[in-house]
């Protein structure tokens, strides 16, 4: 069968936010390998000017928008001659992200992509989400915005979107469980007392993926893993006990449903990002992706294990996290992130990453999400209460 031609309505206008970091890459090294099918119309970066200015050239984006405001001369200038229009600054993001387009990836990192993303899921289209601040720290409320908006959410996290692709909708009374899988980063099988010792270095240094060094920490102390447990509760809607949690070091099986009839489906790939990149880029279709094929005669096995709550204690806080409800989930994410710099900065040990976050969950009064300002007066709340507790852990 011949291929039809792609005419201009065909093509989808998309933004990125967040285009220089990991995820914005590996979005346009895919829209770069379809250009018949994308148009790009805006990207946004919070430093990295040169990163930025290269992509607008490569893509042809209509808008290039930095955070930084003093990098918006050197942006200018490394534009001119282009049509790329340029603007800095927090309130520019987020008027870029209100920029009429059919869909756009959510990849700025932290709480700064909390409000664009929300102004992207208010301008009415197709958001995918690799921001996981926006399920983690404002739940319900970022869903009941997406709801009023009628905006389709497509998760990016490989895990859910593994459940995403497997998951029937129409019959969610069929589902007995979802199963997270986890690489169970370098310490999944390494003795309680040895983690005492833990380095920095041995802590980024994951067998399986090149990642930042906060998000190693995390995989390391399986702190991903809750937060990505605290993100499905909301995408999909389950209560936590319906949410399991296995090991699985190959990386290859992304994550699985478990259905009431026994049958368990699952999805599999290489452990490379733009595989649910492509999936979110082409949806409902699917496109071309530059990720490996999978060859399972290769691999030769795939092997499980349970993850051990003592070596692992904060996923059960991430659990509590979900029990208790309103900011219980910002308080812990926050507090993680002042507790993994401080390991970082070797300030504390590996084991105070935990002291720090349960802590810091116990001191601070957990209230109701009724907008964004409450969303970043418990970060902030969160932030002051983890600097007091690591100082303590410190002094031993």
């Amino acid at each position: 069968m011949m291929s039809r031609k792609t005419s201009e309505k065909d093509v989808r206008k998309v933004s990125v936010l967040g285009s220089t970091g990991s995820i914005g890459c590996s979005t346009l090294d895919i829209i770069l390998r379809n250009p018949s099918l994308y148009r790009v119309e805006v990207l946004t970066a919070h430093k990295s000017v040169e990163l930025l200015a290269n992509q607008a050239r490569r893509t042809q984006a209509r808008l290039a928008v930095i955070g930084d405001k003093e990098k918006y001369a050197e942006l200018k200038e490394l534009l001119s001659g282009t049509e790329t229009k340029v603007s800095a600054g927090r309130q520019a993001l987020v008027e870029a992200a209100q920029y009429p387009v059919e869909w756009t990836m959510a990849a700025i990192v932290g709480a700064a992509g909390l409000e664009p993303t929300l102004a992207a899921v208010k301008q009415g289209s197709v958001v995918a989400l690799a921001n996981k601040e926006c399920l983690v720290c404002a739940g319900k409320f970022f869903l009941d915005e997406v709801a009023k908006s009628g905006t389709t959410l497509l998760p990016v996290d490989s895990e859910h979107n593994a459940i995403f692709q497997v998951l029937d909708i129409e019959q969610r009374d069929t589902v007995k469980k979802l199963i997270l899988t986890a690489s169970g980063g370098p310490f999944w099988n390494t003795s309680i007392d040895s983690l005492r010792l833990v380095t920095p270095e041995r802590a980024v240094a994951h067998p399986n993926w090149n990642m930042g060094a906060k998000i190693s920490v995390d995989s390391a102390t399986m702190m991903n893993k809750g937060l990505e447990l605290i993100e499905a509760h909301y995408l999909f809607d389950m209560n936590e006990d319906m949410i399991d949690i296995v090991i699985h070091p190959e990386s290859i099986i992304h994550s699985l449903v478990s259905y009431i009839d026994g049958s368990v489906l699952a999805q599999l790939g290489s452990p490379d990002m733009r595989t649910p990149i492509a999936y979110a880029l082409g949806w409902p279709n699917r496109i071309l992706s530059p990720s490996p094929t999978l060859n399972l005669a290769e691999l030769g096995k795939l092997t499980f294990f349970e993850p051990d709550n003592r070596r692992f204690p904060l996923i059960n806080l991430a659990r509590e996290a979900i029990r208790v409800g309103g900011n219980a989930s910002v308080i812990i994410n926050a507090s993680n992130e002042v507790a993994v710099k401080s390991f970082l900065d070797r300030r504390n040990c590996f084991l105070d990453i935990f002291k720090i976050v349960s802590r810091t969950l116990d001191k601070i009064k957990t209230r109701k999400i009724k907008c964004l300002e409450d969303v970043f007066d418990a970060d902030e709340e969160a932030r002051h209460v983890a600097l007091d507790v690591a100082k303590l852990c410190e002094e031993g």
